[in-house]
């Protein structure tokens, strides 16, 4: 099976707004970050490449990972999480990074992509990037594919058939989240407008209980198990160290 890694986004098609980059490796696409934040890569751990990109992931088994239930299986490189598998998460912990990874979906599966959640298997505690079979929906709504889960939603929706691969890349760095689907950008978040619990700023309820601006902004990345069988692979890390 041939890997393919997912091409950072350039900046200028998802923010307006000037962003100061420090440490960028010649030939890398700049990220997108809080305006006037300045970001440098971090200390490049063991297994980094010349990007500033880690595997997660090594195609074989749970190395790096912990779960609760069955586990995934590892299916053709991929983890595969099915029914009873358990949510799936990282040993380590991440604050501000660019996560890579492909991901596709079983027949009307529903499913997420939680980060920076300090207590894996708290659906409540980390955020939600949901992930979803919502090919051919012409107007997703906040629990469609890219979405802030119950918070935002995506403004397009390039997701692929059940069946078939998609891309997906999270930036996190500080108050900043951006979703990008298949290269096309979906999600572009301050999360300090979200001041109030329980509500969006365009007026619409939430289910959190915290405001969103006051959610954890360090913690695990998390793979979700809802009941359907969802794939993911390549999946890569590049930490960010915001100055």
């Amino acid at each position: 099976m041939t890997k393919r890694w997912i091409r950072p986004l350039a900046l200028g098609t998802l923010l307006s707004l000037p962003v100061a980059i420090a440490g960028q490796t010649a030939g890398c696409a700049q990220q997108a970050v809080a305006p006037n934040t300045q970001v440098a890569q971090a200390a490049l751990p063991h297994g980094t490449d010349a990007t500033g990109y880690r595997a997660l992931f090594n195609g074989k088994d749970t190395t790096g990972w912990s779960f609760k239930g069955n586990g995934p299986k590892i299916v053709d490189g991929a983890f595969q999480i099915d029914k009873g598998s358990g949510d799936l998460w990282t040993n380590e912990q991440f604050e501000n990074f660019v996560l890579d990874l492909e991901w596709k979906v079983s027949p009307g599966a529903n499913s997420g992509i939680f980060i920076r959640n300090p207590k894996p298997g708290d659906w409540y505690a980390g955020m939600e990037i949901q992930i979803f079979d919502s090919f051919g929906k012409e107007k997703p709504g906040v629990h469609d594919a890219g979405a802030n889960y119950d918070v935002l939603a995506p403004t397009r929706n390039p997701v692929k058939p059940a069946g078939e691969w998609n891309t997906m890349q999270i930036t996190a760095a500080g108050p900043k989240l951006i979703v990008s689907i298949n290269g096309e950008p979906v999600l572009d978040q301050d999360l300090d407008r979200w001041t109030e619990a329980g509500k969006n700023p365009d007026g619409s309820k939430n289910k959190f209980k915290t405001a969103y601006k006051d959610m954890p902004r360090l913690g695990h990345i998390e793979f979700q198990d809802h009941g359907d069988t969802i794939w993911y692979r390549n999946i890569r890390i590049k930490e960010l160290k915001l100055k």
